[in-house]
């Protein structure tokens, strides 16, 4: 398997949590809707269009990421081109061997030709119907809600957290906060965040991606957030103590390696891990917009260093440490990526093989807002998958020891 890996990770059913709508459309199509509408692009070649997308997003500044939003959505102000989005995102989805995912984008965002919110929900939701049907008419099989986002330097989380509740019915399952973390507190949306937990409707937050551990702290205290939008900085309450330190005259541990490293966790990522609080990772962006710690300076106490490659990302060390991580995508275009990229980059960089690739895998189930009943068959579908692959696995270990 690892001669190939794209072959084998391609047909692993995944499972896909944080993927923005309007940061995963198709060069083709982009092109396509900025003509009808006389919209001005950097490039009118898809190849081209898709690499200055890239180079942007590979300014090292979530700043300078967001802005190129500007241009995916000024294409998605029609319920037309909502619903066509909406419905190429899912057989995107599904060609990336995708069998559950929540699409999140901000309806706020797509109003400026006249649409209500309650229109341009009902559009994503017929789009998603429509992408879905296409892949069960084609013999597969795929499940994709919303969950909608309000962005945290406007004052519309109100309004969006009651439009969510208002098309639970449609698919929509949860809700967002986006945008700039530093100096947008989520207790500023107390009231949308209050209403959300009122009705019981599931919330996942952006938190320690731009801004740190504090950014962390408001989404559990405030927010009673469930899951966090990557939450990589939370290595920032991480000490590294070599048991030396821990036990200096060796009393407790007499024969133990006394240089070996421990992992010690502050109030904030233990409750994170034994909460089972699930973070949303999402290794490329996080690398794009120098969001993760680098690994090898992680739990010492100093100045924090962003990880540039996939080598450096922690994301391996937290799966390792025992919290919930998963695998996302965030902005398929922006980041030029897909959920069996990120696999295939895991695979190469940390050695990410089925058991690992079964864990995040499950950690998404477990952490995904569709129902138990929808859980439950998820999970017997990539058990499915999984079990058959480790036979051969161990078969074709089985042939080259035998040989």
């Amino acid at each position: 398997m690892s001669d190939t890996p794209t072959t084998w990770l391609q047909s692993l059913p995944k499972v896909c949590l944080h993927d923005h709508l309007d940061g995963g459309l198709l060069p083709e199509t982009m092109i396509e809707l900025a003509q009808e509408i006389g919209h001005e692009l950097p490039a009118e070649e898809p190849q081209a269009l898709a690499a200055w997308f890239k180079q942007a997003a590979d300014s090292r500044s979530l700043e300078r990421y967001l802005e190129t939003f500007e241009h995916t959505v000024a294409l998605m102000q029609t319920a037309e081109n909502l619903r066509r989005v909406a419905m190429e995102h899912v057989l995107t989805l599904a060609a990336d061997g995708v069998i559950y995912g929540e699409v999140r984008w901000a309806p706020e965002l797509h109003l400026t030709q006249g649409l209500s919110m309650a229109q341009a929900v009902e559009a994503v939701a017929d789009g998603l119907m429509d992408g879905m049907e296409q892949v069960g008419q084609a013999g597969g099989r795929i499940l994709v809600n919303q969950i909608l986002c309000a962005m945290r330097h406007q004052n519309n989380s109100l309004e969006v957290v009651k439009t969510a509740l208002a098309y639970r019915p449609l698919g929509v399952v949860g809700f967002d906060l986006a945008g700039p973390e530093d100096g947008f507190s989520a207790a500023d949306h107390a009231e949308a965040l209050d209403l959300a937990a009122r009705h019981f409707l599931p919330v996942t937050l952006h938190a320690g991606e731009a801004y740190g551990l504090d950014s962390i702290r408001q989404a559990l205290g405030a927010g009673r957030a469930l899951r966090l939008g990557h939450g990589v900085r939370i290595t920032e309450d991480i000490t590294a103590r070599t048991l030396a330190e821990i036990d200096p005259t060796g009393e407790l541990l007499p024969d133990a390696d006394r240089e070996q490293t421990v992992l010690q966790l502050g109030e904030v990522a233990e409750w994170v891990k034994n909460r089972r609080t699930t973070l949303e990772t999402c290794p490329c962006s996080n690398l794009q917009t120098d969001a993760a710690e680098h690994l090898d300076r992680v739990g010492l106490g100093l100045d924090f260093e962003p990880a540039r490659s996939y080598e450096e990302h922690p994301v391996a060390l937290l799966l390792q440490a025992g919290f919930a991580v998963t695998i996302n995508p965030d902005n398929r275009l922006m980041s030029s990526t897909s959920m069996t990229r990120e696999f295939a980059e895991l695979a190469r960089y940390h050695g990410f093989g089925l058991t690992e690739f079964f864990e995040v895998t499950l950690n998404a189930i477990n952490g995904a807002f569709c129902s138990q009943d929808e859980k439950q068959a998820l999970l017997r579908s990539v058990q499915m998958v999984y079990s058959q692959l480790a036979l051969q696995e161990q078969e074709g270990e089985s042939r080259v020891s035998g040989a």
